[in-house]
């Protein structure tokens, strides 16, 4: 492994100076809860959405796609096709709705639906799903960051921990969307940079490359067999990925927080569609970079070390052996901004979870001064806590922490269902959100434990036959069916509760459009009428 020559450090060292340059900056109007968590709502569209594209591709992304893309073909980008469509129904509908049913956290929706103890748990299953990437974040950027400079992972782990905390803590949530922003065009010159490089290298120049590629069929995004044991097929990548991006837009503070930054609803809706059309060339760029890597290693002759025994090790190795001095440090900027990004908009979501659907119950007469502290003290807790994951992992193997993440699929599992639930059905009351939540854990459990090629639970003939992506999209499916069946068996809901489904936000859309809003009474609109 070759040392970091000292071209590429100085490009890194500026690269986090002006990150934490940015957080200083942004400190001084941190005084409330309101510009911490959600910036006073004056993001413009165009920063909200390339935040958002940062928040999405991480150093993770970085290593996966190539990866996946040299192992295989282009099946890994099936689920990212879906973005589109939710997003038309997340544009139409959800974004506005969101914007006015609540103050700062997603799942104060659900609290005002179903009670505080649903609040908790999806504010929970939320929390532990995060908790479960963090850590894995961290080690994969130390990882590729160590093979490619000798550096210690350790140490990287902690340097990049150390400054994520710092800027998240001390900016709030500006600093995290306006280093995003900066942060996305460091990685989009990252990607760039790789591929120059790929396309450049070949034996018999680019033309080569992709004919080599077309050829073994690369570029495939599976098969239309109607084979959900496979994740090979397009229809198991397809379903995955709608209720992953429903999740994402509907329950997930990550993003929903986005909406809430915004200025207006128009403006909402114009920066989740950037981001999502900034994302998907993205991923593509990604599989691209590991489909021309495959094709290079096989046109030069190459051969991989026995060390890189994984698809997943070939793209650190490529940039440690071929890019050259000064686009390896822009590089490693990008990677460590995409991992940077990443986790301050997690952290910064954890916080406003931990103060909205946690601290102000425990303490409802706090001040508002007190709730800011408290997000800070949680940022610092939870950073700290990540950092720790990752050494974990790095120190005594992924296999440690198998049964925590085995734990948080289960519990982070039908919260797209748990929202469908809620925002479609008037029928729909707190005890059979309450079943359908126990029904939902139950067979996630069972479907985590039995599935795979070495189940840890193995019940022969009564094991989960399906390809193991498919227990996410299950779970939504049975939580939304046995929440509503189970709630036949109970008295209906206040007739109030149906201002907060589509058909009583459709009923205020036609109201305010005919300019009779004045003649509701705004007791029966749960969201005010701003």
């Amino acid at each position: 492994m070759l040392n970091v020559r000292w071209f590429d450090a100085v490009i890194i060292v500026v690269n986090i100076a002006a990150t934490i340059g940015i957080g200083l900056w942004f400190s001084r109007q941190q005084t409330s809860t309101e510009t911490y968590f959600v910036a006073k709502r004056s993001i413009p569209h165009w920063a909200m959405g390339i935040s958002i594209y940062s928040a999405l591709i991480s150093s993770i992304t970085f290593i996966a796609y190539p990866g996946s893309a040299y192992a295989g073909n282009w099946n890994e980008l099936v689920p990212g096709f879906m973005v589109v469509g939710v997003l038309i129904v997340v544009g139409l509908i959800i974004i506005p709705f969101f914007r006015h049913a609540v103050g700062m956290s997603a799942y104060e929706y659900f609290g005002k639906r179903f009670g505080y103890k649903v609040r908790a748990y999806s504010a929970l299953a939320f929390t532990m799903g995060h908790f479960s990437k963090m850590g894995f974040v961290f080690y994969t950027l130390a990882l590729t960051i160590a093979a490619m400079t000798g550096w210690n992972i350790y140490l990287i782990m902690i340097i990049t921990g150390f400054v994520t905390i710092f800027y998240t803590v001390v900016g709030g949530v500006q600093t995290v969307i306006w280093t995003s922003v900066v942060q996305g065009f460091v990685k989009c010159i990252g990607i760039f940079i790789c591929l120059g490089v790929l396309l450049y290298l070949p034996p018999g120049g680019p033309s080569a490359a992709f004919r080599l590629a077309w050829d073994n069929h690369k570029f495939s995004l599976g098969t239309l067999n109607l084979d959900f044991t496979q994740k090979a097929s397009i229809w198991v990548m397809t379903f995955y990925g709608f209720f992953w991006y429903l999740q994402k837009y509907t329950a997930d503070q990550t993003l929903v927080q986005r909406y809430l930054v915004a200025k207006s609803d128009r403006e909402a809706l114009k920066g989740v569609a950037l981001g999502a059309l900034l994302c998907l060339p993205a991923w593509a760029l990604f599989m691209l970079i590991g489909t021309l890597m495959w094709s290079y290693y096989h046109l030069s002759g190459e051969v991989l070390p026995p060390h890189i025994d994984k698809p997943d090790k070939i793209f650190p190795y490529f940039l440690t052996t071929k890019v050259p001095v000064g686009l390896a440090g822009l590089f490693m900027s990008s990677l460590f901004a995409s991992a940077m990004s990443m986790l301050a908009a997690d952290l910064n979501c954890l916080s406003v979870v931990g103060v909205e659907d946690y601290y102000r119950k425990l303490r409802p007469n706090s001040t508002d001064k007190q709730r800011l502290a408290m997000g800070k003290l949680i940022i610092l807790i939870c950073g700290a806590l990540s950092v720790l994951i990752g050494i974990i992992i790095a120190w005594k193997s992924e296999r440690v922490l198998s049964f925590y993440f085995i734990v948080s699929s289960i519990v982070a599992g039908g919260l797209a269902g748990l929202f469908l639930l809620a925002f479609l059905s008037t029928r729909a009351n707190k005890e059979g959100v309450y079943i359908g939540i126990a029904v939902c854990l139950l067979f996630t459990t069972w479907g985590t434990l039995t599935s795979g090629k070495q189940p840890i639970w193995d019940l022969g003939k009564f094991n989960f036959k399906l390809h193991p992506v498919m227990i996410g999209v299950l779970a939504h499916i049975v939580l939304l069916a046995a929440g509503y069946v189970a709630s036949l068996f109970f008295p209906a809901p206040d007739p109030s509760s149906r201002e907060m489904t589509v058909w009583g936000w459709l009923e205020r859309r036609r109201i305010t459009k005919a300019g009779d809003l004045a003649s509701v009474p705004t007791s029966n609109l749960p969201w005010g009428t701003g």
